[in-house]
């Protein structure tokens, strides 16, 4: 099977649902099937089969600010990508997200599988409403990543949608070098923007032991002030952004994962992420995260959104109670393998068997 995989945001900056598209591909080639990745990439495409659409243009969304390519030139080359490819089925992530995905569902004829990421609120659904109606209504079969994903989409665009969460390559973190390190270290991994919740993990350093590292990675629109705001403190280390390759040995590295976001949250892949690299988590009680962490044994310690009192307890109990960071380590290993990327792959297969049976004539 021939399978085109479209993301909306540039393969060339770490994101959730990049890192969705390029471990789907992975697991789709172990299978056997041709794979071809279209996006956006600003630089170099990551890996090889990967067809570039042109430069991402930062533009606001849930909250954030998505790389995303809605400009003429990126459309043209994707047009020209379809009609080289020759797809037998087409897979778009974020389908209605400005850019290559929409213009898909204009331009292709092929049968079409819809991923859709985002929670929370949508303009585009609520303002466009008949447009964006229009374009879902040109997917074969449309899938969500979580509840909360299921409930706006289905909120905004209607249909029906099948519930299959995000993937990971266990192994790939499982068996990553460490990075080098000093002494224990807390580890923050998204965005320096209001929602991700930088401010908060702030706020709880002075909760921290003395001896502990913060390792901050990525930038964003509020570095500067939280530069300022941490300054003075030499346990905090300001990495900027980093590879796919530092992010993983970090992961490894780290006595414990912060994911403190306020909202938005729909998978919450981060985590997921830290479970496989066998490293405890402490995070925001958001339903995003609670349906990462699940109702067994507890993999995570999450903590009220926004709260930098209770963060900085949480993560001082961590770093300080041996005991508590092998068994919140141990469940989240557990916890990682039943989410495991070969196994949403064939799922995947199926639903592109079934997209291309749908839409050929009897």
């Amino acid at each position: 099977m021939r399978v085109g995989l479209v993301s909306p945001y540039s393969l060339s900056l770490p994101g959730g649902v990049q890192g969705q598209v390029l471990g789907l591909a992975k697991a789709l080639r172990g299978l056997g099937h041709q794979v071809r990745v279209l996006g956006p990439c600003d630089g170099a495409p990551p890996e090889v089969g990967i067809t570039p659409l042109g430069n991402s243009i930062p533009t606001a969304a849930n909250g954030s600010m998505a790389p995303v390519a809605p400009d003429p030139s990126n459309a043209l080359r994707t047009i020209a990508a379809l009609r080289d490819e020759a797809f037998d089925v087409i897979h778009l992530h974020e389908p209605i997200a400005p850019g290559c995905t929409v213009t898909t569902l204009v331009c292709s004829n092929v049968p079409m599988v819809g991923t859709f990421h985002a929670a929370g609120t949508s303009a585009s659904y609520r303002w466009l409403a008949p447009l964006t109606r229009w374009l879902a209504g040109r997917l074969t079969i449309r899938c969500a990543v979580s509840e909360d994903a299921v409930e706006l989409a289905a909120g905004g665009l209607g249909g029906d949608y099948v519930l299959l969460h995000n993937g990971i390559d266990v192994e790939r973190f499982a068996k990553a070098t460490p990075w080098p390190t000093e002494g224990p270290a807390v580890l923050f991994l998204s965005r320096h923007e209001e929602r991700k919740g930088l401010d908060v993990l702030v706020r709880a350093l002075p909760a921290l032991p003395a001896h502990a590292r913060v390792w901050v990675a990525s930038d964003g629109p509020d570095t500067a002030r939280l530069k300022a705001a941490a300054a003075g403190d030499p346990r905090v280390e300001w990495l900027g952004r980093i590879d796919e390759a530092e992010k993983i040995r970090r992961l490894r590295a780290a006595s414990v994962l912060c994911a403190p976001s306020l909202r938005g949250e729909s998978f919450g892949m981060i985590l997921l992420e830290a479970m496989a690299a066998e490293t405890p988590i402490v995070a925001s009680d958001l339903p995003g995260y609670r349906k990462v962490v699940g109702d067994g044994e507890p993999s995570a310690l999450l903590v009220p959104p926004g709260d930098h009192a209770a963060l900085g307890g949480a993560l001082r109990l961590v770093l300080n109670d041996p005991g508590l960071a092998a068994s919140l380590a141990a469940a989240g290993g557990l916890r990682a393998a039943t989410f495991s990327m070969d196994r949403l792959a064939e799922r995947y297969v199926e639903l592109y068997r079934s997209a291309i049976a749908h839409a050929s004539p009897v």
